[in-house]
């Protein structure tokens, strides 16, 4: 059967795939043996296509009054944080509270 233009396989059609390493592709069974043995398996993985379950990120926009800023970057400051992460523990802790 003839595929069509607009079929998924059609349009990958000689594109190079994304994630394929200039090396060797290793079983499951060889990649075990190298973790157990020690070695490093950097050379094997593709990091590009990595990703953090649970931990995607998404950018919010919040107003904050100018004097609560001026509090938040005197305690961030104080322990040596930027802004950004002064909020996000503030939060973590009072979520954890909750």
């Amino acid at each position: 059967m003839k595929q069509s233009a607009s079929s998924p396989s059609a349009g990958r059609a000689g594109k190079k795939r994304r994630g394929t390493s200039p090396t060797k592709a290793l079983a499951a069974a060889e990649l075990d043996a190298l973790h157990d043995s020690g070695k490093s398996l950097s050379a094997h993985l593709d990091f590009t296509q990595a990703r953090r379950p649970g931990r995607e990120v998404q950018r919010v926009n919040v107003d904050f009054p100018l004097e609560m800023l001026r509090v938040i970057d005197q305690e961030a400051k104080r322990i040596g944080v930027t802004r950004q992460a002064l909020i996000k523990l503030r939060l973590a802790d009072t979520l954890d509270e909750g």
